[in-house]
């Protein structure tokens, strides 16, 4: 096999795990802003519920930076694609991260009843917002997106910004929603007190269930969608472009792929095994366990999206013969070669820091801690 056929199927996987750790990592502080009004009955709860995530949320930025940046470096043909077709999108995604830092740093700057309030409905909306626009892209992608190239290569997107909010897309970001719900629940059950825990623990177990009716809804609604199939290519040895490629939409073709190997069927098994145990687990208060399986349904739901798309990562529905695929998007061998090598560094890292600092802020906390600590939010 060519070396640059393994470095592209090898940074192939690595976007999916990039994208995995965004939705775990980032998804589960969105899950507790989401939760902040809910769970948190009084301004006490609120201030114990952020300071559980508060040591750790702006590390977890880490992955979103880190998918973004791969996207760009490794498949630059699908951001400069996808970033200008998006762009109002990505602008709301942007603005709703932004407000985010402000929530935190000075929503207990004053203490007036209003003021927190309004932070912490900003901290809601920068919550739930973005996870339900990651669902959304998600969605979007599967079914395809309209775009097609110019001679020159350039892209135009041929769509609008309500057309991404389709139905199918509104149910892929509420299912995103809801897992991030059942992660952030989850966090704040295992490090909250009393009342805040109980609320937490049932807000999760909620957000788990929503997950598991709208997942096995989405399935279903899948497999009605129409898919893709690379009928030519340029060939071996050949460089690939969108612009010499046959594509064909197929009608009830998004699961072809698991037609073909059913093995794959074991994936979307996974995300709602480990859901359902993590359910039980949630119940019965085993809290590490929970989130771990709360993880692996992350990685289940993923899993299933980019075994259905393979070989595409964006298909075109104005000219499916533009679509972008593994093989045609991306960044030269050199490129990909070198991200390798800083990845196999890095990524080690990354996860060897976080893990420290969830051991070090392992325990409870309560709010005789949060006022005592001058360095509090």
């Amino acid at each position: 096999m060519e070396l640059s056929l393994v470095f592209t199927l090898i940074w192939w996987l690595l976007l999916g795990v990039l994208l995995m750790g965004l939705a775990i990592m980032v998804g589960m502080d969105m899950g507790v802003g989401t939760l902040l009004r809910f769970v948190g009955r009084t301004d006490e709860d609120r201030r114990v519920a952020l300071n559980i995530i508060g040591p750790h949320w702006d590390g977890n930025q880490v992955w979103f930076i880190l998918g973004g940046g791969a996207i760009f470096a490794a498949w630059p043909l699908v951001y400069a694609t996808a970033f200008s077709g998006f762009y109002i999108v990505m602008l709301v995604l942007l603005w709703s991260m932004i407000v985010r830092p402000l929530g935190f740093e000075y929503r207990s700057k004053i203490s007036v009843a209003r003021w927190r309030n309004a932070w912490d409905w900003t901290l809601f909306v920068s919550g739930c917002v973005p996870m339900i626009i990651y669902g959304a892209a998600i969605g979007n992608v599967l079914q395809g997106v309209p775009f097609h190239f110019d001679w020159r290569m350039t892209s135009y997107y041929t769509g609008s910004f309500w057309e991404l909010l389709n139905p199918f897309a509104i149910l892929c970001g509420l299912t995103s929603l809801s897992l991030s719900i059942y992660m952030g629940g989850n966090i704040l059950m295992r490090s909250g007190e009393w009342g805040l825990a109980h609320r937490a623990r049932n807000a999760s177990t909620l957000g788990g269930i929503v997950f598991l009716v709208l997942f096995v809804v989405g399935g279903f609604w899948a497999s009605q969608l129409d898919g893709y199939r690379l009928v030519k290519h340029p060939g071996d040895g050949v460089p690939q472009t969108p612009l010499h490629q046959v594509v064909e939409r197929t009608a009830g073709g998004l699961l072809d792929n698991f037609a073909a190997h059913p093995v794959l069927w074991a994936l979307p098994i996974i995300a709602l095994a480990a859901m359902v145990l993590g359910l039980i687990a949630t119940r019965l208060n085993r809290r590490l366990a929970a989130w771990w399986l709360g993880a692996l349904t992350w990685i289940g739901v993923l899993a299933t999206a980019g075994a259905a798309m393979f070989p595409f990562i964006m298909p075109s529905v104005t000219n499916p013969s533009h679509s972008l695929t593994v093989w045609n998007s991306g960044a030269s061998t050199l490129t990909q070669g070198w991200m390798l090598g800083f990845t196999i560094i890095y990524i080690p890292l990354i996860l060897t820091y976080t893990s420290w600092a969830f051991w070090v802020m392992r325990g409870k906390v309560d709010s005789k801690s949060v006022e005592s600590n001058e360095h509090a939010y």
